[in-house]
């Protein structure tokens, strides 16, 4: 059995360094990246067994990117390839206090997920669990087979593990972005947010009070990183856990780091709500971990 994670694979180009403004990048570094290929890749390093149900364009960095993630221990054989399309790509640079600025290129996510459709049932009945984004929310044949793999979910009564993740630049409407992100969260066994994101999806900046919220949209278990200060889980159990010091570089995937190791914990327990509070602490040092380097794998 495996944890599916249906999303996206991007080649991110980052500039590795801190500057002021992005017109002063200088030089980019290639890093496999898209936030739930960085899960696969982090359920992988964490023991787990992971798949990417998702697509790439079949050029020089399509291969590139399936050649890293099987490397990383990702299952493959789901990923569809689309002939004459390239890969997409995104340019990141990061401010003076690390925080990262995102450009996207290339068409290719909304094709490349509707390839993957074919892939669904197949890799839904050898299943674990599913993770899932908001990314694959934003275009309508992205959220077509984003739903439907969540409704095969559903279905086969299986974990579904659910990351808000909104970035308000790659959606026309907030609202709407909010009204999905939402939704999804009813029937889901794991919600995590970070605190910003937590805020906008249940109106409060209390950690505490904002996982509660998330439960009452309908998570089994509601969760809220807080960078430095660790994260706190609400729902079938109450668990906080502190991170550890490290030396920071920038927090690119530090959240997709967490989701993973989760998510590896979670299969270790069997999937039992009741001990999920054993899987919190090495999912907080994961994240942490994530930030001692540039890229987000």
């Amino acid at each position: 059995m495996t944890i599916v994670c249906i999303g996206e694979a991007i080649v991110d180009l980052v500039c590795e360094r801190r500057i002021g403004s992005p017109d002063e990048a200088d030089s980019f570094v290639p890093h496999p990246g898209g936030a739930v290929a960085n899960v696969a890749v982090a359920i992988a390093r964490a023991g787990g067994e992971s798949a990417l149900l998702g697509g790439v364009g079949d050029d020089i960095w399509g291969r590139w990117l399936r050649e890293r993630l099987s490397e990383a221990g990702v299952h493959v054989g789901w990923i569809a390839s689309v002939t004459e399309l390239d890969s997409p790509i995104a340019v990141i640079t990061f401010d003076l206090q690390g925080e990262p600025t995102f450009q996207v290129y290339g068409a290719a996510i909304e094709p490349t997920m509707r390839a993957s459709a074919r892939h669904i049932d197949e890799a839904l009945d050898e299943a674990e669990a599913l993770v899932f984004g908001s990314n694959t929310l934003v275009g309508a044949q992205e959220r077509e087979v984003t739903l439907r793999a969540r409704r095969g979910a559903l279905d086969r009564q299986l974990p579904i593990l659910y990351d808000p993740n909104i970035r308000p630049g790659r959606w026309e409407k907030l609202d709407s972005a909010l009204t999905f992100c939402r939704e999804m969260c009813d029937g889901s066994f794991v919600v995590k947010a970070n605190a910003a994101e937590a805020m906008t999806m249940t109106g409060t900046s209390d950690p505490v009070a904002a996982a509660d919220g998330l439960c009452a949209l309908g998570a089994e278990l509601g969760i809220v990183t807080m960078g430095a200060d660790g994260a706190v889980m609400r729902g079938a159990v109450e668990a906080e856990a502190g991170a550890p010091e490290v030396e920071v570089v920038v927090p690119l995937g530090a959240g997709d780091a967490f989701m993973g190791a989760l998510a590896a914990g979670l299969s270790r327990v069997g999937w039992d709500p009741a001990r999920a509070a054993e899987t919190l602490p090495d999912a907080v040092e994961a994240g942490a971990r994530a930030c001692t380097a540039w890229g987000a794998q």
